[in-house]
């Protein structure tokens, strides 16, 4: 007579079958390097004793372990997310900081720029003593050319704007005299000058000192002549008030 074993799902598999299982498990968790991690765990050796059958040691993935996966995971995400902050927060700082550098050369630039279309009256603090086109036998075309601020013999005598010196030396009855072609196009002339301190091609900007009032030429005392013109030649004079008016200096 024939045995046959009985078979159905509600059969318990032998010790071997379940051994062979647990092995092929076990191959699972070294190829994905779980084992390497789980097993140099104290904790986990004494929570998983491994069967003296002779097979290869079985370590069970139990609920422990799956929890300690899962927190593994957990803290190498916040290491991550940590790590993306900082580097965003060093971004945006880095950002913001060329921001303000590139601001504050907008703004030099800027004042740079106001500074060099700025405007001064020849003579700090002074007034006009001879006004413009005012009638003499002093003057040989039988009128003022330009006006005359008071100022003591070596008095700082300034640039009215930016420009570029085209003149300077004697100058007849001028004296020793500077002209200077201006940015806009016209032309400053300074006469009566105890001292020139610039020099012909030397670019010059509002408020430079460019020499010393004094004496020289036809004069009766110490002032600056100031003429603006529209040519660096004598008889070009235009009203040097209104020219400086014009470019904000009211005198």
């Amino acid at each position: 007579m024939a045995f046959m074993c009985a078979t159905g799902k509600h059969r318990k598999p032998g010790r071997v079958k379940r051994t062979t299982a647990q092995a092929a498990g076990v191959a699972a968790l070294t190829t994905t390097g779980v084992i390497g991690t789980l097993a140099a765990s104290p904790a986990l050796a004494a929570d998983n004793p491994v069967d003296q059958t002779g097979l290869t040691p079985v370590l069970a993935a139990t609920d422990d372990v799956a929890a300690q996966i899962a927190a593994q995971a957990t803290a190498q995400q916040e290491a991550a997310d940590r790590k993306a902050a900082e580097e965003a927060a060093a971004k945006a700082a880095a950002e913001r900081a060329e921001e303000l550098r590139e601001a504050r050369a907008r703004a030099a630039r800027e004042a740079e720029r106001r500074r060099l279309n700025a405007f001064v009256a020849p003579i700090e603090h002074s007034y006009v003593s001879t006004a413009y086109q005012a009638s003499s036998s002093l003057w040989s075309s039988g009128s003022h050319t330009g006006i005359d601020f008071h100022a003591a013999a070596g008095t700082t005598v300034h640039a009215v704007g930016s420009g570029t010196v085209v003149s300077t030396g004697w100058g007849g009855a001028y004296g020793n005299q500077i002209v200077i072609r201006m940015a806009d196009g016209m032309y400053t002339q300074y006469g009566h000058l105890s001292s020139v301190g610039v020099t012909v091609g030397q670019k010059v900007v509002p408020g430079q000192q460019i020499g010393l009032s004094g004496a020289t030429g036809n004069v009766t005392g110490p002032h600056l002549h100031f003429e603006a013109r529209t040519s660096p030649d004598y008889g070009s004079d235009v009203d040097p008030v209104a020219y400086l008016r014009n470019h904000g200096v009211h005198i």
